[in-house]
């Protein structure tokens, strides 16, 4: 289970400091940012753009770009369940509706306890078992209903 600090202007530019040695540090830097704090605040923007003399539309379209950076802290535990074709075409519509259901929440939303934040993800590279999901970073190949509510009963205790 993740710990995260809160928000911290002195942090975060400790934080960005420990990648600014490395050629194209943006990544890396908003990488770090998320496992110390849970997200990536607007507030790094401009702190990133100063660092790295690129424009905040810049640092914000990178941000923007990739799903894995989030805008919120994410609850206790994260599910996150495979959107892509395979699993699509195996069921994972389906599984996903059932989530979304037991869960309470959409994908891309936290449970109104904070114990569990749902969110799609475009491949695990478990095609040939699929459908597919990853709890906490644990993966979990043919995802049957039994089985995804054995990870939320998981997720939930």
């Amino acid at each position: 289970m993740p710990h995260y600090e809160p928000w911290s202007e002195e942090r975060a530019r400790t934080v960005i400091e420990e990648f600014s040695h490395l050629e194209g540090p943006l990544m890396p830097m908003l990488h770090a940012v998320q496992e110390t704090f849970g997200h990536v605040p607007d507030a790094i923007v401009p702190m990133l753009a100063e660092k790295l003399n690129v424009s905040r539309a810049e640092v914000h379209g990178v941000v923007t770009f990739y799903h894995d950076f989030r805008h919120e802290p994410a609850g206790r535990h994260v599910l996150k369940i495979c959107r892509a074709e395979a699993c699509q075409a195996a069921g994972g519509d389906a599984l996903t509706a059932h989530a979304e259901h037991k869960l309470g929440c959409k994908l891309g939303e936290t449970t109104a306890d904070g114990r569990v934040t749902v969110e799609p993800i475009y491949c695990l590279g478990l095609c040939a078992t699929a459908p597919s999901a990853m709890l906490d970073g644990k993966i979990v190949a043919r995802l049957n209903e039994r089985r995804l509510d054995a990870l939320i009963l998981e997720a939930q205790s």
